[in-house]
């Protein structure tokens, strides 16, 4: 895929045919993973789905994941209601906090369909496992099944929450991309705050953090907005005065969106925030009267070139016509459908879409969702703000468990300083736990050192925490310690750590985009992770000069000071249009005693 994202910077728009309607549907009309309406459906005088002969399926029930088949769970003995605990704590830590129970389903995905008596007793033994674990239930939708059977039968979807307990909400980073003036923040503004926009902007102005931004309303810098979903699923915003800390407090699940700029002079800081804040989902904003325009498609090639899953959001439908709309909708399906992107595009008209749309999205990195709204009238808001209470995480228990083992590892993207607190950074922990009190190294500095600190305080989403888990985003307080140390693109690491350093690296890379040859000697920003610096290229491994949608090992060297880097990490790089794309392969460490620990304690004062 990487070779052909070239086209989505450069390459022309090339239609294909077929839609993603066909490709979506499973056996019998049911789409995989919970889709569709299993519903007998009538198509050119024939039924599609509904008899005997051709029963209507899901995929097979998976042992991992978080989701659940029962076909009915009527007045269980007590042997079997612990067994039905047991399995839904599973299937909970499976989720992250979240899993969806299928009820009328057999183990092997075939839809068979409940009576309404014994669908009401199921969701009532349903309720009660719930609650022994601690969840709520939400049912999602029904849907009627019409097979071998002249009782109407029903499916029920149902979607079990966790309620939180210390502050271990699930949380999903949403990076928003797009256009400028594209309607990005006031859409943020509108499902934050939860009021309307009155069409001239006044919903996005609490998102601004800048003077100049709020008088030229466009987005400079990266704001991070928090909209909350509780364990029925219901939104917790700002709309009742709530405070950052009360919206955590009533939280199940947390979207943190990463409001991004949209013009192409602020195109460095997008980048930065789209490799830096490692975001679960993308959401690409497109203004409906203007249609694919300015740096849309470059940042669909981003999204794409960094491997984030994304979904598109058509705003400001309020201004156009239907006709307009619809022209838009077609102009993105052709983009999608062609070989740089090689997706599958799913317009979400309803509720019962918007499930669907959810779960297909997480199973599978070709389907691309699409909502069509406005953050005026309010028209389909509650479509994506159902997907949005569905959409589940990337990452299961497992792996996440694994990286908390390791040792700790915090990348540090922004500095502050607060009166009173002293010194403070904002970024990700990419590996281990960060506890208050806990003494890490920080680096590289210029000559390459690592300096002693302590962690004196954690705020996760503005309400203070007590404990870091790997993955989850966070600002640390780290006392009198001096900021003139510090700067973007640090690590602050576990002392047993030892890390690694370079200003030599390689790198296999694509080059996206080049107007005449990429040689030695020529010089790039490279972004990797929050690592953003000017490198030159050293050597092209067994050619000369690279040209346009070619690939090759590359050997860089930063300009200014060496780097925290990790084999196998990704890696951007830009100069002007020239783009590419590739991963690191090999690192000439620094191993010299600058970048021993001892060497580096300097005055007593940096030893906290």
């Amino acid at each position: 895929m990487d070779s052909r994202v070239s086209e989505l910077f450069g390459g022309c728009c090339r239609p294909a045919g077929g839609g993603a309607g066909a490709a979506l549907r499973g056996r019998g009309g049911a789409a995989p993973g919970g889709g569709g309406s299993s519903k007998t459906k009538k198509k050119n005088g024939r039924s599609r789905g509904g008899k005997a002969n051709n029963p209507p399926y899901l995929p097979p029930e998976a042992e991992d994941g978080n989701i659940e088949y029962k076909l009915k769970l009527v007045n269980p003995s007590q042997y079997r209601f612990e067994h039905l605990v047991t399995q839904m704590k599973w299937r909970l830590q499976e989720g992250r906090g979240e899993a969806v129970y299928q009820i009328g389903v057999e183990d092997n995905g075939l839809l068979v369909g409940l009576s309404e008596e014994e669908m009401r007793a199921s969701l009532k033994t349903l309720r009660r496992m719930a609650e022994k674990v601690g969840a709520d239930i939400t049912v999602l939708r029904e849907r009627e099944v019409d097979y071998d059977s002249d009782v109407p039968r029903k499916i029920t979807e149902v979607l079990v929450r966790k309620v939180p307990d210390n502050q271990q909400f699930l949380d999903l980073r949403v990076a928003v991309l797009g256009n400028v003036d594209s309607g990005k923040s006031t859409l943020l503004g509108v499902l934050t705050q939860g009021e309307l926009d009155n069409g001239r902007g006044r919903a996005r102005l609490n998102l601004f953090r800048h003077l100049h931004e709020i008088q030229s309303g466009r987005t400079s810098s990266i704001s991070f907005e928090i909209l909350g979903f509780n364990s029925k699923g219901e939104v917790v915003n700002y709309s009742d005065s709530r405070t950052a800390e009360e919206i955590c407090e009533s939280s199940s699940k947390m979207i943190t969106f990463i409001d991004l700029a949209g013009h192409h002079k602020y195109l460095k800081t997008t980048i930065f925030g789209l490799t830096s804040y490692c975001p679960d989902f993308a959401m690409l904003v497109v203004s409906a009267n203007t249609g694919i325009a300015g740096t849309t498609r470059e940042h669909l090639g981003l999204a794409m070139a960094l491997k984030v899953p994304f979904f598109i959001v058509i705003s400001k439908v309020d201004l156009c016509s239907k006709a307009t709309v619809e022209r838009t909708v077609k102009q993105l399906e052709r983009i999608l459908k062609q070989p740089g992107c090689n997706k599958l595009p799913l317009l979400v008209n309803s509720d019962d879409d918007a499930v669907t749309a959810a779960q297909q999205f997480a199973q599978s990195p070709n389907i691309t969702p699409i909502f069509t709204l406005s953050s005026v009238s309010g028209e389909n808001l509650d479509l994506l703000k159902v997907f949005l209470n569905i959409l589940p995480p990337l990452t299961n228990s497992k792996e996440q468990e694994e990286l908390m083992q390791q040792l700790t590892e915090f990348q540090v993207d922004e500095i502050y300083t607060v009166p009173e607190v002293g010194t403070v950074v904002g970024g990700t922990l990419s590996s281990g736990i960060c506890r208050e009190g806990e003494n890490l190294v920080v680096g590289p500095t210029d000559d390459g050192k690592f300096l002693r600190l302590k962690v004196c305080s954690i705020q996760r989403n503005r309400s203070a925490c007590r404990v870091l888990r790997a993955g989850q985003a966070a600002t640390l307080a780290l006392g009198p310690f001096d900021r003139s140390l510090l700067r973007k693109g640090m690590v602050m690491v576990s002392p047993e750590m030892n890390p690694t350093i370079c200003s030599v690296f390689e790198a296999e890379i694509v080059l996206l985009f080049h107007a005449t040859t990429f040689r030695k000697g020529f010089q790039v920003t490279v972004h990797v992770g929050n690592v953003r610096q000017t490198a030159i290229v050293e050597k092209i491994h067994g050619k000369d000069k690279l040209r346009t949608g070619e690939k090759a090992v590359v050997c860089f060297r930063f300009i200014k000071h060496p780097e925290y880097l990790k084999i196998g990490a990704k890696l951007l790089f830009r100069e002007g249009v020239t783009k590419g794309i590739g991963h690191v392969t090999d690192l000439q460490a620094i191993t010299t005693k600058e970048n021993s620990l001892e060497e580096s304690l300097g005055p007593g004062q940096l030893s906290f």
